[in-house]
């Protein structure tokens, strides 16, 4: 799944920056998913949430992958080389609890 992917050996093993989308948390807005970047740790919410922090997160830094963190999902995607790849061996682990909205 990884082939064809130029930043995968790039990827750090990161301290997530909050206990859910930092930026949703910050606004008082919800999501749906999250997903941590992994050259910094920032944790943004998913593409199907409202805001798509995650995404504006790539755009602002060029941080090139992320993981699928809440569920841990065992994957990473490159925004740059559109691939997706295999982290279940490399999760990284959530620091709290995440917040929920029923």
């Amino acid at each position: 799944m990884s082939k064809g992917c130029t930043h995968i050996a790039g990827i750090q093993d990161i301290t997530p920056s909050a206990l859910g989308c930092e930026d949703c948390l910050k606004s008082g807005s919800r999501w749906l998913h999250l997903r941590i970047c992994r050259t910094c740790g920032h944790v943004g919410c998913c593409d199907d949430s409202p805001n798509r922090h995650a995404t504006a997160h790539f755009h602002a830094t060029g941080h090139p992958v992320i993981e699928g963190y809440d569920p841990p999902e065992g994957w990473g995607w490159c925004y740059v080389d559109e691939v997706l790849f295999d982290l279940s061996k490399r999760k990284t682990p959530h620091n709290g609890p995440i917040p929920r909205y029923d």
